[in-house]
């Protein structure tokens, strides 16, 4: 399957990498999730106590592990879509399939991140930090799911020797990823350290 790049000036703001409404999509998702950061920052001054009490709950170690697997996921991402940049489809494949893998165990890891909340009584009616905790790591889980449902139809695309996926669709899709990577970079912090 051969993956032409288009004559698209990405230089030009209009045409950035994976089209404008990805673009439009992605600022309009780190705004959301911004304005939910900046609630739980607001909430945790007002509630110190209870935020610190309840953030010593958390398992930080799942939480360092699943953002180097995230991280890690990037680099396989943005490697692929150099490979395809390159009408290499093979390595564009293997290389999509290894961002599945670590997205599919960063999915796993917040599973059982979940599981061990819902054993130890803590849900989102808990109190005002485990409602942010639970809003805001489920609806970034809920982006990972579409991301990696987009990357895996790009995977079978390109396993298959589909015409139909194009660059654009791949940088994309690519951007999209990178977009739920940035998002866990910012609850990181916030919901795990600062307080």
């Amino acid at each position: 399957m051969s993956m032409t790049e288009s004559k698209t000036d990405y230089r030009n703001i209009f045409y950035p990498p994976g089209g404008i409404l990805i673009w439009i999509i992605i600022f309009l998702e780190l705004i959301t999730f911004s304005l939910g950061l900046l609630a739980m920052v607001y909430y945790g001054k007002a509630e110190s106590s209870l935020f610190h009490a309840s953030s010593l709950t958390l398992n930080l170690n799942i939480a360092i592990v699943n953002t180097v697997v995230l991280l890690s996921s990037s680099y396989f991402m943005a490697t692929a879509v150099q490979f395809t940049k390159e009408e290499n489809t093979k390595k564009a494949a293997d290389y999509t399939g290894l961002t599945i893998i670590f997205g599919l165990l960063f999915v796993c890891l917040k599973t059982f991140d979940y599981y061990l909340k819902i054993q130890a009584g803590e849900f989102l009616t808990t109190n005002t930090f485990y409602a942010f905790f639970w809003m805001l790591t489920a609806f970034h889980l809920i982006h990972v799911l579409i991301g990696l449902s987009i990357l895996i139809y790009f995977y079978v695309a390109m396993k298959r020797g589909k015409e139909t996926l194009q660059l654009t669709d791949m940088m994309a899709g690519a951007a999209f990823w990178h977009m739920c990577d940035l998002i866990w970079l910012l609850l990181f912090p916030v919901i795990y350290l600062i307080f």
